[in-house]
């Protein structure tokens, strides 16, 4: 059993939980994620390490709240436990040499998306952040972002906070004014990532991905994250999450995560009854 040592509610959909977890928090590395089981009932479900302290011993996650299972386990509380968590998986970001590097997060991928800009900084990498999300209310990690970049973009879809407009075409802009990107790092939702690849095209820029497509064991043994990477099929949890964003079947992706969203609803349904039960 792991325990909470500190919840934060980061906007309304999105939250923060810091977990007691010192053999993970001493081999964590950016880009690996955890497979959490909120209670003994639970499904297993993917989350990426947003942070680590590996003096305290803790693994930060941040998550939204979309299903059945992020809402059991924002039913938790600081001091409660979380009945299973396991790693580091996946393979960590490869960060190695990079010298100047723009990287893209969108929405809650925002919180994969930072710890790798912390890590390029602290490796006294030029990270030039851009962000974007749909409106100021649902707005993460600004503050830390802003003390992990050299030059930090924000974007909104409706203009209320930052710049309004897409992270595409800041990175464009930031390209057309003469920055030369070892590479380009872009996670959020599969539109974004396919678009910003499509963009980072056009310009010969390495672009690196971060998938997360349905994973259960995050062994490589279900075989239900695959995914089709340069015509040959790879699954997320051993031979990710990151990828070669040029590589990236992201048509097939999308269609693939689209299949479960019935069954993700009638989850989600069923997780808000009991736990409105349980608060009765």
């Amino acid at each position: 059993m792991f325990q909470i040592v500190e919840k934060a509610v980061l906007n309304p959909t999105v939250t923060k939980l810091v977990i007691s977890a010192p053999l993970i928090a001493k081999k964590a590395q950016p880009g690996q994620f955890i497979i959490v089981r909120p209670f003994d009932d639970s499904e297993r479900i993917p989350l990426t390490v947003a942070d680590y302290d590996r003096e305290a011993g803790t693994v930060t996650i941040i998550f939204q709240v979309v299903g059945g299972t992020t809402m059991e386990l924002n039913s938790l509380n600081q001091g409660d436990f979380v009945h299973d968590f396991v790693g580091p998986l996946g393979v960590a970001s490869h960060l190695d040499g990079l010298k100047k590097v723009a990287v893209v997060g969108g929405g809650v991928g925002c919180a994969i998306a930072y710890p790798i800009a912390k890590k390029l900084h602290e490796m006294g990498c030029e990270v030039h952040s851009i962000v974007g999300f749909r409106n100021k209310d649902l707005v993460i990690l600004e503050e830390e972002f802003a003390a992990a970049s050299s030059k930090l973009c924000r974007m909104s879809d409706d203009g209320s906070w930052g710049e309004k407009g897409l992270v595409t075409a800041a990175l464009e802009n930031l390209i057309n004014e003469g920055n030369q990107y070892d590479e380009v790092i872009a996670i959020g939702p599969l539109v974004m990532m396919k678009f910003v690849c499509a963009v980072t095209k056009k310009y010969n820029v390495k672009t690196v991905v971060s998938m997360n497509p349905i994973m259960i064991d995050g062994t490589g043994m279900c075989g239900g994250c695959r995914l089709t990477v340069g015509g040959k099929t790879r699954f997320a949890c051993v031979d990710g999450p990151d990828f070669d964003g040029h590589l990236v079947d992201f048509d097939e992706a999308m269609k693939r995560g689209a299949m479960y969203k019935e069954f993700e609803a009638h989850a989600r349904e069923a997780s808000c009854n009991l736990l409105n039960k349980e608060v009765k």
